[in-house]
């Protein structure tokens, strides 16, 4: 690890994710609460003098051509004509194809320390439109706030969160989200709701002392559809719901609980099903890197 920066990636939950329309490009319009994990995968990067970029180790199930990490730096180095390399290696502890954001933060870690390391100065603005041509979510995390999205997730408004612990639960599964947002039970067209109306509701709502309680109109509306294709993800939301308003992250195939705090997640997360993997975290109000842009 010698010469190496370390950086921190953390995860995402969706506290409610609404399907309002599709674009005539297929895409599909959403909304949703983009909520920060103080839990994290590490990013550690090694400048060099020369163009290449490469990683230092290999991520399971990744080819080094569909890393997203990688592709946030060449796109990096493409949009600035910067002729500095980089060496990447990636610690995963967010689990992948879990709904969680894992990869796109990743990549948004890259963008933002890169632009630093490499003294590129680049705003924010911009790091958000080369984000946004890696995913929908990379944006996000380069933002540097929870944030209520729309759009295809790209349209971000910062939004205030009350302090919250979170159990998250994550099967051994993995959810094709091409498929679940191609299903033609999938609710594609929810009443568009308002900020507002959210924090409004998020505030009568206040947790109690045994869970969460986010707000029963703000639902995720890929949940149905998920939890009858992969039995595997409804039985974990069906255990975790017995202690609160459990819901699905993105299209899945992590479930999470707002509880009011740590020792109530813990207790949860330690009776978890032992064929599950779980974290307890807390939710963030701020991104790590928000320092590193004005």
């Amino acid at each position: 690890m010698q010469d190496f920066q370390a950086f921190p990636a953390p995860a995402k939950i969706n506290l409610f994710l609404h399907i309002v329309g599709q674009r005539a490009d297929g895409y599909h319009l959403l909304q949703t609460v983009f909520r920060l994990l103080d839990y994290y995968d590490t990013i550690y990067l090694k400048p060099t003098g020369h163009k290449a970029i490469k990683r230092a180790n290999d991520v399971p199930g990744v080819p080094e051509g569909d890393d997203l990490c990688i592709r946030a730096a060449k796109l990096l180095q493409q949009h600035t004509g910067c002729t500095r390399g980089v060496e990447i290696l990636v610690q995963k502890n967010i689990p992948m194809g879990g709904g969680l954001g894992g990869g796109s933060s990743d990549a948004a870690t890259v963008l933002l320390a890169l632009n630093q390391l490499w003294e590129l100065n680049l705003s924010r603005q911009e790091l958000l439109e080369l984000g946004l041509k890696l995913g929908a979510d990379v944006p996000f995390f380069i933002y540097g706030t929870n944030a209520w999205a729309e759009g295809i997730g790209e349209q971000l408004q910062p939004i205030r969160l009350r302090d919250a612990y979170y159990v998250v639960l994550t099967p051994d599964v993995h959810v094709s989200t091409a498929q679940i947002f191609a299903n033609k039970q999938l609710t594609k067209n929810s009443n568009p709701q308002i900020m507002s109306t959210f924090s409004g509701v998020a505030q009568l709502n206040a947790t109690d002392s045994d869970g969460g309680n986010i707000k029963t109109e703000f639902i995720n509306s890929l949940e149905k559809v998920v939890c009858s294709l992969y039995p595997k993800v409804s039985d974990c939301l069906s255990w975790l719901k017995q202690y609160g308003d459990a819901r699905m992250s993105g299209s899945g195939a992590s479930v999470f609980l707002e509880v009011a705090n740590e020792e109530i997640a813990n207790r949860i997360c330690n009776e978890k099903p032992a064929s599950v993997r779980g974290f307890v975290a807390k939710g963030l109000n701020q991104h790590p890197l928000i320092g590193l842009l004005v």
